[in-house]
């Protein structure tokens, strides 16, 4: 089910080859992911009859967020308050919840603004300006011996930029990259990191169906929470929020959406894809499957571990459901076949113009890029990617780590991660109050150094330097027994202490972390300087040649930053048969009763007390069009009045191919009708001062 961001973040991703409307190859009508700097205004005029205009436009972009825990959101009142998916705020609900108040599977209910409560390391993010810096960051590296040389002098002019504009404006400041170095834009934010939790319904309900239903339609889920900004210890006051539809949306009617999609690989090269295919997800897919067994027989153990597991085990389930489908995209021949189509259109055009800014060896490159990267892959993923150290403990040790000696350097030096622009961030994250149970970092870190010497060999030297002698159940038990770090006040000390408090410290998971550090660091290095950089330069290249054919008309690679998508509300066919376009309330009542006795489908007591009360023919959730993928999780459905009228939660099984290739054939966006959230809110939850506040901003 799930779009929210999660690990597919550390998987290999690489941005372009610009071919989805190049050389006559038509676009499919509802295929994009429109940056909100470079909107197709002819097409959707042409497509739907509808032109935004800039105050359109910069109204919806103000009204939606970026949330921290990998999904997105949209202010629907002036008073902060932030709708998003109750499996976005999960981990929220699992770092409030204790063994004696489950918030996860009895639902949050703030009566009053009093009763709402603060989020741990949780912040919103509201992008509010947009600049086209490509030709300063590329002039920081057009005179480089080397692509490793030019990749570093490119960071450290973003780092410039971005503490440049923090200094100029107060606002949070990015340099994305797009086009794998095609563009780079400037993007300031409001940054929010007073977050607080109003209302999420049980989990029952939210993720009705369970994870059998992931990813499939019909559904029946209310999978729907609300948050609040808060500045000052008060309600944030907003100058642009989305008001809600009084109608919710229609069959074959416009919707629009505005959010995050997490990462994709469209537009690499063939050579790119292979690896993704032959070597990236098949490990990571290995990956998923352990590590879900291990969180299940941790689950066994009784109500209270599966509680804690829950979690981690909801994260890794969806994520390998996500891989397997986007893995069976890439094993099909047609996506090959049509990918090769489109190479060799664009080299042959490449090939026969050297105005065009690239060459054929720059296929080359990202193909020796991903040979290279096999030598010592594992390496990179086991000791820098922390694959070997699955564990919060473990990463809370090598952050400290990390920043007091990143911050001992000149921001434009320190590793990107460690900028002073992410540094509010990184110290929110340590800083967290929100638990962390011994037990589960047990079992998680067992597992995680029993797959490190099962990849490595039990006499690898790194093997023999992070085991120390022990066996994986013995030295889980020995670090994490031995830590202070589970205390975030014993973490905010040590920060404060610095470097002399880290030389005094006698803590097994700092020493841990320092003796991996620094083969860590080398391995990350390599793979910079002979994969990422040489295949930055080369699809940077690529990029330039595509622009020259086709102009910037084109969406980028999604980058985990604010886009616009735009489709129909539609169902599809399948085995002969029509699949609807909406699913109604008392549907949830009828596949509950036809499901009796399963646990993934059994309504929470407040549904079965409140089934009298509501409207059964009100539409529940729907599917439509628009180009959507991971990190989409909560973003809202809007239509041309900049309207709220659905919540995107899901898409279908077909959609997991979205990844690599779109087509809207079958592929559909699944979403909770803005008229069911509001018939819920009211008449199950009785939250009718949430409802007003909601509703009353209707124009």
């Amino acid at each position: 089910m799930k779009l929210v961001l999660k690990a597919i973040r550390a998987m290999t991703r690489g941005i372009p080859v610009l071919l989805a409307c190049f050389f006559s190859i038509p676009c499919a009508a509802d295929e994009g992911m429109w940056l909100f700097s470079q909107l197709p205004l002819e097409r959707l005029e042409k497509t739907y009859g509808f032109k935004p205009d800039a105050q359109w436009a910069r109204h919806v972009m103000r009204s939606s967020t970026r949330i921290s825990t990998g999904g997105s959101g949209s202010v629907v009142s002036p008073d902060g308050l932030v709708m998003t998916n109750h499996h976005v705020v999960e981990d929220i609900l699992q770092k409030l919840s204790t063994a004696e108040k489950n918030y996860l599977e009895d639902g949050f209910f703030a009566r009053s603004r009093a009763q709402e409560l603060k989020c741990p390391d949780t912040e919103i993010n509201i992008l509010w300006e947009i600049e086209d810096v490509t030709a300063r960051v590329k002039k920081a590296g057009s005179d480089a011996s080397d692509p490793g040389a030019a990749e570093q002098a490119r960071r450290a002019e973003r780092s410039s930029i971005e503490k440049e504009s923090k200094e100029k404006t107060g606002l949070h400041s990015e340099v994305v990259m797009l086009y794998r170095g095609g563009q780079y834009h400037l993007y300031r934010y409001k940054r929010y990191d007073d977050v607080r939790l109003v209302m999420a319904p049980e989990v029952a309900i939210a993720f009705f169906g369970g994870d059998g239903d992931n990813f499939e339609f019909p559904r029946y889920c209310l999978d729907v929470s609300f948050l609040r900004l808060y500045e000052d210890g008060k309600p944030a006051k907003v100058t642009d929020w989305l008001r809600w539809s009084s109608r919710g949306t229609r069959s074959g009617e416009l919707v629009m959406v505005s959010g995050h999609p997490g990462s994709t690989q469209r537009l690499n090269t063939v050579d790119h894809l292979r690896f993704l295919r032959d070597v990236a997800y098949p490990s990571y897919l290995e990956l998923l499957y352990r590590r879900e067994i291990a969180l299940q027989q941790f689950a066994l153990k009784g109500p209270e571990f599966k509680r804690i597991a829950r979690g981690d085990l909801f994260g890794i389930e969806n994520s390998r459901k996500a891989i397997r489908g986007t893995l069976g995209g890439l094993l099909s021949p047609a996506t090959f076949d049509s990918k090769l189509s489109q190479e060799r259109k664009l080299q042959a055009a490449v090939a026969a113009d050297a105005g065009l800014g690239a060459s054929l060896d720059d296929w080359e490159r990202i193909r020796h890029s991903m040979d290279a990267s096999r030598k010592f892959r594992e390496e990179f993923i086991f000791l820098e990617g922390a694959r070997a150290f699955w564990s919060t403990l473990y990463r809370n040790a090598r952050t400290i780590l990390r920043l007091v000696e990143e911050q001992a350097k000149p921001s434009s030096e320190r590793l990107p991660e460690y900028r002073d622009t992410a540094l509010p961030s990184v110290r929110m994250r340590l800083e967290s109050p929100a638990p962390i149970y011994p037990a589960l970092e047990k079992a998680k870190l067992t597992d995680s150094l029993t797959h490190f010497v099962k990849v490595f060999g039990a006499e690898h030297p790194y093997v023999k330097l992070v085991l120390a002698g022990r066996s994986p159940a013995e030295r889980a038990h020995e670090l994490v027994s031995g830590t202070t770090l589970g205390d975030a006040a014993a973490r905010k000390k040590l920060l404060a202490g610095g470097q002399a408090a880290l030389d005094q410290l006698d803590d097994p998971m700092i020493d841990l972390a320092r003796s991996v550090d620094s083969y860590a660091r080398a391995s990350r290095r390599k793979y910079e300087d002979l994969v990422t950089s040489v295949r930055n330069e080369a699809y940077g290249r690529i990029s330039t040649a595509t622009f020259a054919v086709t102009g910037t008309g084109v969406y980028p690679d999604a980058t985990f930053t604010l886009r616009l998508a735009a489709g129909v509300v539609k169902g599809w066919k399948e085995g002969g048969r029509d699949i609807p376009d909406h699913t109604k309330l008392g549907g949830a009542w009828k596949l509950a009763s036809e499901r009796a006795g399963e646990d993934a489908y059994t309504l929470p007591k407040s549904w079965s007390e409140a089934r009298d009360k509501i409207g059964a023919d009100v539409p529940f959730n729907f599917v439509s069009t628009p180009d959507i993928i991971g990190g989409n999780s909560g973003s809202p459905v809007i239509n041309r009045k900049a309207e709220v009228v659905g919540l995107i939660f899901d898409g279908n099984i077909h959609s997991l191919v979205l990844d690599v290739v779109y087509t809207e054939e079958q592929a559909r966006a699944v979403s909770v009708n803005a008229e069911a959230i509001i018939e819920a809110l009211s008449k199950i939850y009785g939250m009718d001062v949430l409802v007003k506040e909601i509703i009353g901003t209707r124009k």
